[in-house]
């Protein structure tokens, strides 16, 4: 990259005249009327001399010290301060103090003053002062004239304002049908040199730097006619706000500073563009002859004003400042001396003759002595600073320590943490290391963490040391994002994707590939778990598991970290309503491996296959002729179902729930009556117990007689009806005829009776 420097850089004679009284004329009691130059730098120093800044006379105490800033002030401070026995020291440029006898004298001559220039601006307000308030101010071409149609008229400008606006505000005056029109062209030449550089850096360099404080008026113009080029400009007020890394991207840049800013801050923008191998050279305008005309046209309109004040003093305002005039064509005489060396030659001389520091640099400096609050070191350049103790590597400042240290003359790696005055840290240069350590972990593909703190429509911002780092939308998890708030204050694992030093030091970073990566990584695991798994288990085998959880239709165990399914029906051989009645989550059991599908990866095991059947232990509880206690679970027609425990009923057949004759068992038993029984048959290998309750009744008084034959139903057997038991047989003998009798007539009980007699 080629760096072209702007001849008129830095301050004009004005500025400078008026910062060097600043800062010499006695501090105690004095003080500035408003800022005595737009750019915070300086206005700063002269603060710090104990040089307080006022907005009005009234601030100032009787016999105290007045500082008139460089673009003036109006009459009536004058006055005041000599009312009232206050000392001035009149720092008005000398090019404004012209313009205000050029504003005095046109006034007097009864002629309609317009100022070309911004009516907020405190040079424009001192010149309305010189013309009694009634001046004009024009700031635009726009501007409508039509009320100056007829009149007398003398046009000035504000010493910074645009050439070119001036010369159209001019040209719209004279369309206007005035009566009489002068124009007096009082942009100060300077001001005249800098703006055609300006326009000459923007047609020759791709972007054009700009420097001076965000007030002054001559800087934003600069910029304004950089624009106006079409190129692109940076307004930067020091070395500090400086970024080289946003014009790294362009091959030539050109520099140009405000007639408000010290040759020392352009300097270290200079020296820091050195530093990143920028080739720096003073740019050949070719505006020295255009110098030398403006220069003899403004001295000759000086000689004119000053001939004209001195002949015709009547017409003149009593002011203090009314000889001001005089030592305006002196000053415009004197033309500057010319400079002997290159603007750039003047800045390798300057970094020749003193070492410079910037911001952020690290150095090695000699420890001199040690007091109770820090220690003093000494450095290259003349440097001689003071660290305080809590900018020392240390967990707890130890005077003596660093007093043996002084005395061994140790040097230590300090960072500058700040320039104007030199400040240094100890500390910073450790935290420095680490972060370089840990960024190449990171490079190295180390996972590393940090909070979000804000988000973007790109993605997250976070903070790591002195980087910026930003996750990317797509970078964020697996999937879309579509509320990124939701992440502010979260702490996001990530890992580099890229590190970019060209604008700023930012670090591009995934949290999606950790996810990924640790996905994989259990899938993986699961995989390899399931392999060892299924070769080690076989249906039949006995395996303990842990109930994870319960469901409606069974209990998912974990055995051997691998889900199986014990199914509801497989926990009891008698059949629950839920898995809790059975199974506790959480708790261990032994399970039998029933069935195994590993393409589906699915275990089927069950609990009751290794608990004994009731059937199992029934031949131990029960015999024929016992006595038990149940339940009627079940009615059918052929009798009823008692539930004699869990998981053993009994069947008590329709003819042996009753000594009489039941048309349906549910004549006399309904579903949950408890009932004793007499156990009649048992067969536990086919699970089969034979009841009768009627065996636990008193037998009735009078027995039916048998019924005759030709009454008894017939047994028949129906055709399709294999494997019919012997409780559906005996069933069919119950099918009696309609008029069948239940025992023997009244006539056949007294016949038997007589035969008995």
């Amino acid at each position: 990259m080629k760096v072209y420097l702007s001849k008129h850089a830095g301050f004009c004679s004005g500025v400078k005249r008026a910062v060097e009284t600043a800062l010499s004329v006695p501090a105690e009691n004095t003080f500035v009327l408003g800022e005595l130059i737009h750019n915070e730098a300086v206005v700063q120093k002269i603060k710090e001399r104990g040089i307080r800044t006022v907005e009005s006379v009234g601030e100032v105490p009787a016999g105290g010290r007045l500082l008139i800033r460089s673009h003036g002030a109006t009459p009536s401070v004058f006055e005041e301060c000599e009312r009232r026995g206050i000392e001035v020291v009149d720092c008005t440029c000398p090019f404004v103090a012209r313009t205000q006898s050029i504003v005095q004298k046109m006034h007097a001559a009864k002629k309609t003053v317009v100022i070309a220039g911004d009516a907020s601006h405190p040079e424009v307000v001192s010149l309305v002062g010189w013309a009694g308030g009634e001046a004009r101010v024009v700031a635009s071409e726009e501007d409508d004239l039509s009320d100056l149609r007829g009149k007398e008229v003398a046009l000035v400008a504000q010493t910074t304002f645009s050439e070119k606006l001036f010369c159209k505000i001019g040209e719209n005056l004279r369309k206007v049908g005035l009566k009489t029109v002068e124009i007096f062209p009082t942009i100060c030449y300077t001001t005249t040199c800098r703006q055609r550089e300006a326009q000459l850096l923007a047609r020759t360099c791709d972007a054009v730097i700009v420097i001076g404080g965000a007030k002054s008026s001559n800087t934003k113009r600069l910029g304004e006619l950089v624009s106006a080029e079409g190129k692109e400009v940076f307004f930067i007020r020091d070395a500090d706000t400086f970024e080289y890394e946003k014009i790294n991207f362009f091959d030539r840049v050109g520099v140009i500073a405000g007639a408000s800013t010290p040759d020392w801050v352009t300097r270290e923008v200079l020296f820091k563009m050195a530093e990143n191998k920028a080739e720096v050279q003073e740019t050949e305008v070719p505006v020295e002859a255009d110098e030398v005309k403006v220069e003899a046209e403004e001295t000759a309109v000086a000689e004119e004003v000053k001939e004209e004040v001195v002949a015709a003093p009547e017409q003149q305002v009593e002011a203090p400042k009314a000889e001001a005039a005089a030592p305006v064509a002196e000053e415009t005489e004197a033309k500057e001396p010319a400079r002997p060396n290159s603007a750039m030659d003047k800045v390798l001389a300057e970094i020749d003759r003193e070492e410079r520091y910037r911001k952020g640099q690290i150095i090695k400096v000699r420890i001199v002595s040690a007091t109770d609050e820090g220690i003093f070191v000494s450095g290259s350049g003349k440097l001689e600073n003071s660290i305080p103790k809590a900018e020392l590597d240390c967990e707890e400042y130890d005077r003596k320590v660093y007093e043996e240290k002084a005395k061994a003359g140790e040097e230590i790696e300090v960072m500058v943490t700040a320039v104007r005055p030199t400040q240094l840290s100890q500390k910073l240069v450790k935290k420095l290391k680490e972060e370089e350590a840990m960024l190449e972990d990171i490079k190295a593909g180390k996972e590393f963490s940090v909070v979000c703190t804000d988000v973007n429509k790109g993605g997250l911002t976070a903070e790591l040391g002195t980087y910026l780092v930003f996750v990317p939308r797509r970078e964020i998890r697996m999937g879309y994002v579509a509320d990124l708030e939701k992440y502010k204050g979260k702490t996001l694992r990530l890992k580099l994707i890229e590190i970019r030093t060209e604008r700023r030091k930012e670090i591009i970073a995934s949290q999606r590939v950790v996810l990924e990566a640790e996905r994989a990584e259990r899938e993986a695991a699961r995989a390899a778990k399931e392999e060892s798994f299924f070769s080690s288990i076989h249906v039949g085998d006995i395996v303990e598991g842990r109930v994870e959880r319960v469901t409606s239709f069974g209990a998912f165990v974990s055995v051997n970290g691998f889900d199986c399914l014990a199914h509801i029906s497989d926990l009891s051989w008698t059949g629950v309503k839920s898995v809790t009645d059975v199974l506790e989550i959480g708790k261990h059991y032994e399970f039998q491996v029933l069935k195994i599908d590993e393409t589906s990866k699915k275990v089927s095991i069950g609990y009751k296959q290794l608990q004994p059947q009731p059937w199992d232990l029934a031949a131990e509880k029960y015999a024929v002729g016992d006595v038990v206690h149940g339940k009627v679970v079940r009615i059918v027609p052929f009798g009823a179902f008692v539930e004699i425990e869990k998981g053993i009923d009994g069947l008590v057949h329709v003819s042996q729930i009753s000594h009489e004759w039941l048309e349906n068992p549910t004549s006399v038993l309904t579903i949950g009556e408890e009932v004793d029984a007499q156990i009649l048959a048992f067969s536990p290998a086919e699970h089969k117990i034979t009841l009768s309750i009627k065996a636990l009744q008193p037998r009735p008084e009078y027995e039916p007689r048998p019924e005759r034959e030709e009454n008894r139903p017939v047994k028949v057997k129906k055709a399709g009806r294999r494997g019919a038991t012997s409780d559906e047989e005996e069933e069919e003998y119950r099918e009696w005829k309609e008029g069948t009798s239940f025992g023997a007539s009244i006539s056949e009980l007294l016949g038997s009776d007589d035969e008995k007699n």
